[in-house]
């Protein structure tokens, strides 16, 4: 008797019998289920919109770097504004193009010292023009960088990650929903569930602005109209903090070194961008409230402004020094109202223009 059997020695009616599983006929079920997921959206959408919310372009990474690309394609023999998050609300690209007859490129990050940015446009051989600097004392000589990632974008932006930009930027004008504060993920984080005993989670910062599609960014009306959510907005710029005095040693000596590396680091690209014939301002925008406390705090006038203008020769615009820069609705204490920032826009370029000429001239400013 043999030891095995070959499947070839199988008879084909003793094999086992192949099934086939027809498909399901789909019918109408594929357009019910398409129905089903557009009412579901558009009451999502419906949802949002009643918050008070409306489409605007995404403040993306991707949309940093597109901007920042416009000065290698031509245009940087123009006004950049770079800063943090009171550049970017104070600032209006509109009012100032009607004031100076050229819009100027919103380079500004929230979060984020300049520095960084600065460095990159000192390295650059194709920006030529005017660079506006805002310094906001906290961040801009501690280094924090929280929009890091857009920079590096800029230098690094794959094929996939431009495409997939472009297709964002097909639905972000039309789509509240899309907005990041609105997300589903961000919402059911946002849920008042009790924390376990000892461990706090930080309030994370709530949508405050709407931008425009070359980085214009005015403050959401929401601010000012709900004095709730204002609140919000106080209560997550105020929480933690602390006074320097009282911080960690290691914190505190850690604050103290940067103030020296940020101002080191600035002054040697204010010289490579002055060699190139680019002329650079600071500006400290208005802030009050808990800022008006926390930023002399953090960083002194006398030990950091101070030596910043006069060691890099450069104009510095502090909104203490002029009245022209003062007496605006500052909302939740660190950025302008839309309706304000309209309305300082053409008031602060023509203080800037009058203080470059006065200084061409070798006049006090």
């Amino acid at each position: 008797m043999p030891s095995s059997i070959s499947s070839s020695e199988i008879s084909s009616d003793e094999s086992e019998p192949l099934f086939e599983r027809p498909l399901p006929a789909l019918g109408n079920r594929l357009g019910i289920a398409m129905l089903v997921c557009l009412l579901l959206l558009a009451g999502w959408e419906a949802w949002v919109r009643s918050q008070q919310v409306s489409p605007s372009i995404r403040n993306s990474d991707g949309l940093w770097a597109e901007q920042r690309r416009r000065i290698d394609h031509g245009e940087g023999d123009g006004w950049v504004l770079i800063g943090s998050s009171r550049t970017l609300f104070d600032v209006q690209l509109d009012a100032w193009e009607t004031v100076a007859g050229r819009r100027p490129i919103q380079l500004a990050l929230e979060g984020t010292s300049p520095v960084a940015v600065m460095e990159g446009l000192a390295d650059d051989p194709k920006f030529t023009g005017k660079l506006l600097v805002g310094v906001a004392p906290g961040l801009f000589f501690s280094g924090y960088e929280y929009r890091r990632p857009a920079i590096e974008r800029f230098a690094k932006e794959t094929p996939t990650q431009w495409f997939g930009q472009r297709v964002s930027l097909l639905f972000e004008p039309w789509l509240a929903f899309y907005d990041p504060d609105y997300a589903l993920p961000a919402i059911l984080h946002r849920q008042p569930i009790a924390n376990r005993p000892g461990v706090e989670f930080k309030m994370e910062v709530r949508k405050l602005s709407n931008m425009g599609r070359d980085r214009n960014n005015r403050m959401w009306r929401r601010i000012e109209t709900d004095p709730e959510y204002r609140d919000l907005a106080r209560r997550i710029w105020a929480q933690d903090w602390k006074p320097l005095a009282e911080l960690p040693p290691p914190r505190r000596e850690k604050i103290l070194a940067s103030r020296a590396s940020q101002i080191e680091r600035t002054l040697a690209a204010v010289a490579k961008l002055k060699a190139r014939g680019v002329t650079v301002v600071f500006v400290q925008l208005p802030y009050a409230g808990h800022y008006a406390v926390s930023e002399p705090d953090i960083a002194p006038r006398a030990l950091t402004w101070d030596p910043l203008i006069e060691k890099s020769g450069a104009l510095g615009l502090h909104f203490q020094d002029h009245p022209e820069m003062q007496g605006y609705a500052l909302p939740e204490w660190s950025h302008m109202s839309a309706g304000e920032a309209d309305r300082f826009t053409p008031v602060f370029y023509r203080l800037l223009q009058d203080q470059l000429a006065a200084s061409a001239t070798g006049a006090q400013p």
